[in-house]
């Protein structure tokens, strides 16, 4: 059954990664997105492709049998008498209905809903035993998976007519659906055996007397395209499973009368058919009766006037029918009478649906492993998160816990700006009303937009404006540590604020000599669209619930971008912020990782940033995030062999990011497509039930979470709808990051647009 998932492991704010100066910015940006766009097209065509897979597979495994649902109590006023009271074969010489009965003493031994890969063999064996033939009424879909089967099937001398592709009642379908099914099974007869047949059987048929007023349109339209309509006299009745006794006796025709017999193949359990068959045919052949297939029985029973009559219908509609005007053989030729070389366009087109099924047949049982592997990590992840981040918790409000001697000495706070002027002044004013004491270092990076002559124009204590010339984020705070003048560093974005006692929280960790670097707890300012709830849900849910399970592990991945601190020798000895990645933040808290410092989480350290406000704005930084924490997991790849105490992030983050943050989240598209397909071709209501039951799972954990931050329960209203549009965008992102970077391709910055709606902090609403 299928289940929806979360949305990848929650926004780890990489920095905006390096930028180029203004008058370049353009002409990067469009060569990026010339770039990309085969990329984007790239990822789509393989969601794409992975649907037809899943669709293709669904329509193929429609229901077959259930033979009990043949109509009774219709009107026949439209039915011919003679078609009415006539024998089983129904065809249209000359355009005028007319029937044949099988000759005295003479078995047309019909199989339908094969082939099937347990049954119909057993059958065919059985045949081949007693030199017997038979004529087997194939479903199109079960021909497209079991080629193999149908060939074996007509070189033994069988023959073989269509029924229908999907074994849908043709009764009440429209002439263009009954078109499709016949022409599709006529193609997947040309792809597995190379041939094409003029007899029909349709699903739940049976006399002719059963012909109504609904069915006698399809039969009258196929006979006048040539086709030949098969019925029964004896129905063995073997698909209610009465026994082997009771199928004999009900096959066996009274007073030595010819009959056309129907048996199935598949469909079902058909156990007692394949060993009431060799009783079957030894008890006819005692009785003196011959075995032949529709086509025989009618040549037996033709005039040499009606032969020649049929022949020249024949001739007539060549071009029409299918198979495209191929001429027949006898059964002495090598064909059966009814079969046509399948040539041309008819033989490819069969031998691609063939090929594409093959694909289906072996794809979907892959993607069903891959389904319950996925399915399991994340339900394992939910369960760890759920424990985790109780037990984090609980930890932390121990009245005894405690970091060591309050910190209370001056800190240096860096905000590395670039045209940034929306949102500085906000940003400096929330750092001058910090409750502990702060330097104010802003980093200018070569704005244009004034930002710079906005800090300095403030006049606020404490603020130091250092200009440089663009050169990206990691070489402003760079520039920024080394203007510091004190031990501990905080680093944030110029578009986000803190609240008064954010630093004073952020920074009380450092009272352990171990630690070296220390997240705070990022919160979406502009939370009031539909955008930005869906946003607040991943980031209560992320800071809540992931950064405290990877905290109690020891294996904190980032430090976000809006809201770190670092002890200014660490950051020195890790060689400082890197340009080699679009996540510098990640980049820089592995390496301190490797380098032997503890990275920690402090949840009641709060900063309020501003998320994007629009769908292209949020992929085109999702997209950057993803690929630049895909660039920091490759570029520490050797950290999976470091021992030590420094090794703990190769053998315990490491893997957990991987598995959770890349390889769930490309896979869990699939959990959608299985829904879908569930809910198409399986059982709506319980694959709904299921969807719901882990969106429920879902609320509860995201409910913890928003209850350990204190926040309002009213945004997870917005949770259903996320789980429906924004989760798919998310995947697509992270799919279209594992293409780039599988093609080798490297993604440039692009400065988001900034509101500055995010003034003051918003507090919990």
């Amino acid at each position: 059954m299928t289940t929806p998932t979360t949305p990848t492991a929650p926004p780890s704010p990489p920095a905006r990664g390096r930028r180029r100066a203004p008058s370049r910015i353009g002409r990067a940006a469009s060569r990026a997105a010339a770039l990309q766009r085969p990329r984007v097209l790239l990822a789509l065509l393989l969601l794409l492709a992975l649907t037809c897979v899943m669709l293709l597979d669904g329509y193929l495994r429609a229901e077959v049998g259930g033979d009990e649902r043949v109509r009774t109590g219709a009107s026949a006023s439209d039915v011919p008498d003679d078609v009415l009271d006539g024998g089983p074969i129904l065809t249209f010489p000359g355009g005028q209905a007319t029937t044949v009965s099988v000759p005295d003493k003479t078995i047309v031994l019909t199989f339908d809903d094969g082939p099937d890969p347990t049954w119909t063999p057993q059958v065919l064996d059985i045949l081949d035993e007693y030199d017997v033939p038979g004529t087997f009424f194939l479903v199109g879909s079960m021909i497209s998976r079991h080629p193999g089967i149908v060939r074996d099937l007509v070189e033994q001398g069988n023959e073989v007519g269509v029924h229908t592709f999907t074994h849908v009642d043709l009764s009440y379908q429209s002439e263009a659906r009954v078109t499709r099914e016949i022409e599709q099974t006529q193609l997947a007869l040309a792809g597995a055996a190379g041939i094409t047949t003029t007899l029909f059987r349709a699903p739940y048929s049976s006399e002719t007397n059963a012909i109504d007023d609904y069915s006698w349109p399809v039969y009258r339209n196929l006979g006048e395209d040539g086709y030949t309509s098969v019925f029964i006299d004896t129905d063995s009745d073997d698909w209610k499973r009465p026994g082997v006794s009771k199928i004999v006796e009900w096959a066996t025709p009274e007073d030595d009368e010819g009959a056309s017999v129907l048996f199935h193949d598949a469909g079902g359990e058909r156990s007692q058919t394949i060993a009431a068959l060799p009783k079957y045919i030894e008890k006819m052949k005692a009785k003196g009766y011959t075995f032949t297939t529709v086509s025989g029985a009618m040549a037996d029973q033709q005039s040499p006037q009606q032969e020649a009559d049929q022949q020249s219908q024949q001739q007539q509609q060549e071009s029409q029918q299918p198979g495209g005007g191929r001429q027949p053989e006898q059964s002495g030729g090598g064909l059966q009478a009814a079969h046509h070389k399948a040539t041309g366009a008819t033989l490819y087109e069969g031998k691609a649906l063939v090929a594409a099924v093959a694909v289906a047949e072996w794809t979907v049982p892959a993607l069903s492993v891959g389904l319950v592997i996925v399915g399991v990590a994340v339900m394992g992840r939910f369960a760890m998160m759920l424990v985790l981040a109780r037990r984090h918790h609980r930890q932390r409000n121990r009245r005894r816990f405690s970091w060591g001697p309050p910190v209370t000495g001056p800190v240096s706070v860096v905000v590395p700006a670039y045209n940034e002027k929306e949102c500085i002044e906000a940003t400096l004013r929330s750092l001058a009303r910090s409750t502990h004491p702060v330097e104010i270092i802003v980093v200018d990076d070569g704005s244009t937009d004034g930002t710079a002559e906005i800090a300095e124009s403030l006049g606020l204590p404490g603020v130091r404006v250092v200009r440089q010339a663009n050169a990206g984020k990691p070489a402003a705070l760079n520039n920024g540590v080394r203007h510091a003048r004190y031990d501990i560093v905080v680093m944030m974005d110029g578009d986000t604020v803190f609240e008064p006692d954010t630093v004073r929280h952020l920074v009380q960790p450092f009272a352990d000599p171990a630690v070296g670097a220390v997240a705070g707890n990022a919160k979406v300012g502009n939370r009031r669209t539909l955008i930005g709830a869906w946003q607040h849900i991943e980031y209560v849910m992320g800071f809540n619930l992931d950064r405290r399970m990877y905290d109690l592990l020891r294996c904190m991945p980032t430090i976000p971008g809006a809201i770190g601190a670092f002890r200014r020798e660490a950051v020195l000895q890790a060689g400082g912020m890197s340009d080699d990645t679009l996540a510098e933040d990640t980049d820089i808290t592995i390496a301190l990782h490797r380098a032997g410092w503890r990275v920690v989480y402090e949840e009641h350290a709060r900063a309020w940033t501003e998320a994007p406000g629009s769908l292209g704005q949020l992929w085109s930084q999702r997209y950057r995030w993803s690929y630049g924490t895909m660039q920091a997991l490759w570029k520490h790849r050797r950290s999976l062999t470091d021992k030590g105490p420094s090794g703990r992030f190769g053998r315990v983050g490491m893997p957990l990011v991987v598995l959770f943050q890349v390889v769930t989240p490309v896979f869990a598209p699939l959990i959608d497509v299985f829904t879908v397909y569930s809910m198409v071709f399986v059982d709506f209501r319980a694959a709904l039930l299921a969807w719901l039951a882990v969106l429920g799972v879902q609320l509860v954990c995201a409910a913890y979470a928003f209850r350990l931050d204190r926040e309002k329960y009213r945004y997870l209203l917005m949770m259903p709808l996320q789980q429906l549009a924004y989760r798919q965008m998310m995947y697509l992102v992270l799919i279209h990051s594992c293409v780039t970077a599988l093609t080798g391709g490297r993604l440039r910055w692009q400065k988001l647009k900034r509101t500055g709606e995010v003034g003051t902090p918003a507090g919990n609403g």
